[in-house]
Order: structure tokens, then C-alpha cells, then sequence
């Protein structure tokens, strides 16, 4: 039979060991933090129905359908599912669906892949795990929970030692007011929002024509717009400036400042520090879903990562499956883009590639069963243990350890069982000491630590 050459298939990301174990602790500490918080896991399946995905605007040339590949003569290979591209639109068929089961808030956390059919290139991926936090209210949800939403990531990404960051929050009733102050039709609000959005990515002058050429808002208008999104100042300096915006006559305006500040007044109660997070106009989230507090993140060192980490206030994202109002807020962290990033630019380096910390090697096979024993008793205080099972010379099983990363190694032959010690080795620094079998486990326990 022919050998099928193995290549990879563009945009399906893999990595090696040692940067899987990275990824799995930085996954690890996300999931202890969303549970630190009070939000609970679900997991919804990877398949929706087509009509489901859709139903929120989702770009549908993005959606990956399933088919059969055989099918007989007179079937067809299509199905009605297709893999989800998000976490937000199945959550809103999951709340609708379960909600006289659910208590109310409903705070939950899903952490699952998703696929997008966009054309693979450097940091943009077709299957990626995405990390969602949100809570949903029924029929109301007070505006404090907004606030929470930077507290979380604030805590997540100093843990992970990700580097400096700030989380970037606005408010899209304040530019929704801001718009209709300047006479912008309110069909066409959506429309603007959207431009808006693309501001860092194409530039101000590029957004103003095309205000102007696409959506046929008046030159004043659109400097107007522009500039207003391109106002930065200190947080409080800028919420003052906003109070006594000549739009704060706009209701709708006013209301998006009073709720813009006491999001901020939360996520400094929470311990954030000013240094991780800031008002910024230009954020306005283009998705239509969206309707108060809107958030980004940036990694100040890597801005071309864009954001990672973005989310905001929906007064009623299950209105498609159910009459019941579900308000609530979230946030998403797109984490393989950004692990991905991070371990090729060596912010989070990588090191073993084994999660065990001691290797037990195997000097005289006719004694496994005394390895067997000492491996066990390692695991039994939960240190990570491997034991070489296969033949090889104790050169040869140490080159294995090193090369794998392992932190020691336990040597054991004739004269050692003889003597009821073992010989530890230190596989950075290459050291070697005898300790008594008794106290092996102690003594492997305290070098751990240091």
C-alpha cells in the first residue's frame, strides 16, 4: 500500500508537547478563574442547526456545513447541521431552550473549539477554542455585572504573565446618542457602528469617506464622527469631558455616559488598576447584537494581534428563539490566536515536554516490581511519575529524561535495593545523592519545592 504523505491542513492548528502543556496551563488557569467568579461550565455541541447559526447574522460563507461522504443513489449528501462558529449564538438556543430549568442569573462559562471558513493566514485560524463568560438576567440585569466582566480578565491575563495589557471599554448607547445628535438616521446607526469599528484597521480618513461614499452621511457628520471616536484622554478627565458634551441633551447619549461611568466606578471597586483598563471611544463592536458596554482587549507589546479578548451588554440575544427578555453581558477570549502568538514570540516560554516531574529508571529488569512500587508511591502523593518500561542502558534512559525535561531521575540497581537507598538525580544540574528508600518520597517532595 502507498504511504500517505502527513501534511497539515491549512488553518487546523497543532503543537508539539511542551507547547501543549503551556496551553493546557493557561487553559487551566482561565477555567479556575471563571469558576473563582461563580460562573458554571456547560457545553453545547459542536453541530447546530443551520437556521440556528444564522439566525443572529452570522456570516454564512464562514459557516462550515456538514455532509455525508457516501451516500446512496438516490439521497442527498447534505445535512441540516453545520459546525458553530461561535459560543454566543448557541448559548442563546441553550438559555431559550432551558430556561424554566436554569436559575436566574445565569452565570456559565464555555470553553470549546469553533470553526470559521475565512481564508487561513498568520494569526487567523478555521478551528480555534474560544473562552466565554457571561450572565444572562431574566427580564433585567443590573449594570455592576458589567463591571465584573474586566475584573475576570484582569485576574486571568496576570496570572497567565502574559505582559502588559489593557482592557478598552465604551458604551454603544453613548455613540448610538452621539449619532442620532448629529441627525444620523437611526437605519442607519447599525451601519455606522460597523465603519466605525474598522477605525484602527484602516485608519481615520478612510473611515470619514467612507461614511460619506457608503453610507451618504454629510461631510460635517462624518469629521464629526471621526473625531469624536479619536477623542483620548485619562479615563476621568474624559468621562468629565463626556458629561458636559453638548450631546448629553441627547437622551440616549446621557444615558450611555451615566451607564460608561458606573461600569468604571465597578471595575475600580473590583481591584482593577487604572493602568489595565481605559475609556476608549474608538471601540464600538460591530456585531448588531450589541447594545451598552462594549469591551477590548490589547497586549501592548503585540498590537498586532489586535484584540483578545472582547465582548459587551446585549439587552436580548435569545429574542430569536423565545418571547421571554434575556438581557445579559459577556466577554471572549480568543485564546488559540493568542497562544499561539505568545509561545511563538517566546513571551510564555516552553520548557518540558512531559508533565511528569521524575522519571523512574530501570537498572535490572528482574527488579520491576520494586519500580513499580516506587513509581506508585511518588504518584500516590501526586507527583507526576513515568516509569521507562522499555530496555535500554541507564545512559540511554537519562538522555530520554533530559531530553524530555524531566526534573529528576531515581536510580536503583543491586547494591542500592541491597542497601534500601536510592540515588537521586538532578537532570539540570547533573548532581547525584543517595538517599535511604524510606524517605524518598520526602526527599523528592523538597526538591520539587526549591
Amino acid at each position: 500500500m502507498a504511504v500517505i504523505t502527513p501534511k497539515p491542513v491549512s488553518g487546523f492548528p497543532e503543537l508539539l508537547p511542551e507547547q501543549q502543556l503551556v496551553f493546557n496551563r493557561c487553559l487551566g488557569i482561565i477555567r479556575s478563574n471563571f469558576e473563582l467568579f461563580g460562573f458554571t461550565p456547560i457545553e453545547t455541541p459542536s453541530v447546530e442547526r443551520k437556521d440556528i447559526l444564522s439566525s443572529k447574522g452570522g456570516e454564512e460563507k464562514e459557516i462550515f456545513a456538514l455532509s455525508r461522504l457516501f451516500v446512496e443513489a438516490n439521497e442527498s449528501p447534505d445535512t441540516d447541521v453545520a459546525l458553530h462558529f461561535d459560543l454566543t449564538v448557541p448559548l442563546a438556543r441553550y438559555v431559550a431552550q432551558h430556561k424554566d430549568k436554569l436559575t436566574f442569573p445565569f452565570r456559565r462559562y464555555q470553553i470549546q473549539k469553533v470553526w470559521r471558513g475565512e481564508r487561513p493566514q498568520k494569526g487567523r485560524y478555521r478551528e480555534f477554542y474560544q473562552c466565554d463568560i457571561d450572565v444572562i438576567g431574566r427580564n433585567s440585569l443590573g449594570l455592576i455585572n458589567d463591571a465584573e466582566m474586566p475584573a475576570v480578565i484582569y485576574r486571568i491575563f496576570r496570572e497567565m504573565q502574559i505582559g502588559a495589557f489593557v482592557i478598552r471599554i465604551n458604551n454603544r448607547r453613548l455613540l448610538q446618542g452621539f449619532y442620532g445628535d448629529l441627525g444620523i438616521a437611526e437605519d442607519k446607526v447599525a451601519g455606522v457602528l460597523r465603519v466605525v469599528d474598522k477605525i484602527e484597521k484602516i485608519g481615520p480618513d478612510k473611515v470619514q469617506l467612507d461614511l460619506v461614499n457608503r453610507l451618504s452621511v454629510a461631510e460635517a457628520a462624518a469629521k464629526a464622527i471621526v473625531d469624536f471616536a479619536n477623542t483620548h484622554a485619562p479615563t476621568d478627565e474624559l468621562l468629565t469631558q463626556l458629561r458636559n458634551a453638548p450631546s448629553m441633551r441627547n437622551a440616549t447619549f446621557a444615558q450611555g455616559v451615566s451607564e460608561l461611568s458606573e461600569v468604571v466606578a465597578g471595575v475600580r471597586s473590583l481591584g482593577v488598576p487604572d493602568d489595565f483598563f481605559k475609556v476608549d471611544l474608538t471601540i464600538a463592536r460591530g456585531l448588531g447584537y450589541y447594545t451598552g458596554t462594549v469591551y477590548e482587549t490589547r497586549l501592548i507589546a503585540h498590537p498586532e494581534l489586535g484584540s483578545i479578548c472582547s465582548g459587551g451588554r446585549y439587552d436580548d440575544l435569545a429574542s430569536y428563539f423565545t418571547t421571554d427578555k434575556l438581557p445579559g453581558v459577556g466577554i471572549s477570549i480568543g485564546f488559540s490566536r493568542l497562544m499561539f502568538t505568545l509561545i511563538e514570540n517566546g513571551v510564555l516560554p516552553v520548557s518540558a515536554a512531559t508533565p511528569a516531574k521524575v522519571l523512574v529508571t530501570v537498572l535490572d529488569p528482574s527488579q520491576t516490581q520494586h519500580y513499580l512500587r516506587i513509581a506508585a508511591e511518588l504518584r500516590d502523593r501526586a507527583i507526576p511519575t513515568e516509569i521507562y518500561l522499555e530496555k535500554g542502558r541507564l545512559g540511554d534512559q537519562l538522555k530520554y529524561a533530559s531530553r524530555k525535561g524531566f526534573r529528576l531521575a531515581v536510580i536503583a540497581g543491586e547494591s542500592e535495593f541491597a542497601n534500601h537507598q536510592v540515588k537521586l538525580k538532578d537532570l539540570a544540574s547533573g548532581t547525584e545523592s543517595v538517599c535511604g528508600r524510606d524517605a524518598l518520597i520526602d526527599e523528592v517532595s523538597s526538591r520539587l519545592k526549591s
